[in-house]
Formats: C-alpha cells, structure tokens, sequence
C-alpha cells in the first residue's frame, strides 16, 4: 500500500513539475498575446470583406496557422495535465490503483512533449531554421593554436554528424608544421543555426605542449564564428575597388590538382575587414563565386545585428582572440571543460571534443545566449 501511495505521489510531482514548464514557456512565447491574435484573426476570417480579398484571406490563414502551431502544443499540455492531476487524486480517493500504470504511461508521454516543445521554443531568434557558416581562426601563437583549431574543427564534423547534419570544408587552410590556420564548413540541415549560433567566440586551450620536449604547459586560443545562410538574400552590391582578391595554390584534397595551379581564392572586404576563401572546387572562377556569395552573407549578417542594435562585427570576434572573449575553456591536464556563460562544468573531456556538445549548447538556447 506504501508503495501505491508513493506512485500518487511521485506522478503527482512529475505532473506539477511539467505543469510548471509549461506556463514557462507560455510567458516565453507571449502566450496570451498570441492567443488574443488569434482570436482576432478568426473574428477577421468570418467577415464578408474578407472572403473578397483573396490575398487578405490567404495572409490571415497563414499567420491562424502560425499562430495555432506556437500555442495549441501548450495549450493541450496543459490540459492533459491537468486531466491526469484530477485523475490521480480521484484514484487515490477511490483506492483505485489500476489505472496506475496507465498514468506512468501518460507521464512519460507529457515529459517528451513539454521537453520537446520546450527545445522549439529555443529557436526563437529569426533565422534559427537555416542552413549556416562556420568560421574557424586560430588565435596567436602558432602551431600550437594551430593543432588547437583542427582540433576544434574534428569537435564540431563531429558535432555536426551526430545531430545529422550534412557538412562541407568550403575552405582550409593548413598550418606550416600541423594544425589549420583557419576554415569555413558549411552546414546544412534544419535549426542548423540555432543549434551552432552560441557556440560563436573564443575557445580556450590549456595543456602540456606536444611540440615542446620541455612539456611546458601551454595556453591556446581560436575563434568560432556562425553565420546564416539567407534564402531571401537582400541585394548586396560589392564594388570591385572595396575588394583585395588574393589566389593561392589548394592544399586540400583533390590528387594531382593539388599544388599545381592557384585555384585557391581569398576575397578581402576592405571597408569592414571581413575575410572569405574557398578551394573547394578545382577552378579557380567557381572558388571566386563561392568566396563571393560568402562575403555577401557575411555583410548582410553584420547590417542585421547592426540593426538589431548589436553591432557586433566579424572583425572585432576574430582579431581580438585573447582571454577577454572566451566562451569556453578546455583544460587538458586536469581533464576539465568550464562554459564561462553557463557555469556548467564537465570532467568528460574526450567525449566533449568527441562532438557531445550537448550539455553546453542546451543549457545556453535555454538562458537565451
């Protein structure tokens, strides 16, 4: 009997518990806000006006739906919940301890949909949905920081493949003894922006040198930077007198192409200092393009966050790579990685440069990063 009481009362927490979550996120989402739109878009749609508008009408139905997909998971959440709350304190009265087990069914269905409406109410910034760039520089310090940043490119293809993502090394380019200097992946899938954007800033490496035979401890930095790609891209005009185009030979793969021709590509944008390559494809007009559409979304990105009041420009993340602008630090000797954001510490060193990201990047789309 214990037992079963136990059951009422643990079901009953795990129910207030979601409860809770979920008249979280409905201040998230302005909840009632919406709710009272839609109620006004309905009211609209029953209008003789309307109907004759044929684009008003398809306008309103859009944004219904819109709207009905923000709020209508929470909404029916928290009626269940609210059903099952009444149903165990009536089982508990009645001393009808059958439908127990349908109850701990039910509970594991209310967790998965609160913890999945809650992880899409994360990608609540604008461009959260698309397709990205991922841009890495290694900071001062040469090879070291160099070994550094290919390290932290293998993290995110890793990163990236678990959370089934396609990738592509648009451009790469390596160290003069090990390591990359710098390089841009392009990654594909949905929310790809949203789970990659908080990762932008500078990461920090502290361990015993590999290339020091005294084994002194070393600190190393590189910078990560995500940008989106924009469907419906804003006309963007680049003169050919604001950029510096440097061509160099391709030290990717590609067999005997490699080294022989300067196909390589490197586009300047002399007013904002913003920096794109590409030696993804063997000619060298192909890299151009590519290198040029890159430099276009990167504009772009910057006039966004300057209109957003953020200002924030590529330059400022990329050359000042020093202690002041870390996100996250990666402590080798003492198997230790500290996200200076969230607090959050892990001891599971491997598995974090492995691509389990989660742990981190979670807990900062729910801070709002």
């Amino acid at each position: 009997m214990v037992g079963k009481y136990f059951g009422h009362y643990k079901n009953r927490k795990k129910y207030k518990k979601n409860k809770k979550k979920n008249e979280k996120l409905k201040i998230i989402i302005n909840y009632y806000k919406k709710k009272n739109k839609l109620i006004n878009i309905k009211h609209e749609l029953k209008k003789e006006h309307t109907w004759k508008n044929t684009q008003l009408m398809l306008n309103l139905k859009k944004e219904k739906k819109r709207l009905e997909k923000k709020i209508f998971p929470i909404k029916k959440n928290l009626t269940k919940i609210e059903y099952l709350l009444d149903l165990i304190k009536l089982s508990k009265e009645s001393n009808n301890y059958e439908i127990l087990e349908d109850i701990k069914i039910e509970t594991k269905k209310i967790e998965k949909k609160t913890n999945k409406i809650e992880m899409y109410k994360m990608f609540s910034k604008k461009y959260d949905k698309y397709n990205c760039y991922l841009d890495l520089q290694a900071g001062s310090g040469g090879i070291e920081s160099q070994d550094w940043t290919k390290m932290l490119l293998k993290m995110y293809l890793k990163w990236a493949n678990k959370k089934k993502f396609k990738t592509k090394i648009i451009s790469e380019s390596k160290g003069e003894i090990a390591g990359i200097k710098s390089a841009t992946i392009h990654i594909l899938g949905k929310f790809a922006l949203g789970w990659f954007r908080t990762e932008t800033g500078i990461h920090r490496l502290v361990r015993k040198s590999p290339f020091n035979s005294t084994g002194k401890r070393h600190t190393s930095f590189a910078s990560v930077y995500i940008y989106p790609e924009i469907k419906k891209k804003k006309k963007i005009k680049i003169l050919n007198s604001e950029i510096k185009i440097d061509v160099y030979r391709s030290s990717g793969a590609g067999g005997q192409h490699v080294n022989k021709t300067e196909s390589a590509v490197r586009i300047t944008h002399i007013p904002t200092n913003l920096v794109t390559q590409c030696q993804n494809y063997r000619s060298q007009h192909k890299n151009k393009e590519q290198a040029i559409k890159q430099m276009k979304l990167k504009i772009q990105n910057l006039e966004i966050k300057k209109s957003d009041k953020k200002k924030k420009i590529l330059e400022n993340s990329k050359s000042d790579i020093t202690w002041s602008k870390q996100i996250r630090s990666y402590i080798l000797d003492t198997s230790t990685v500290k996200d200076i954001r969230t607090g959050i510490e892990s001891k599971n060193i491997q598995s974090i440069l492995n691509g389990n990201l989660e742990i981190f990047i979670k807990e900062t789309l729910k801070l709002g990063v």
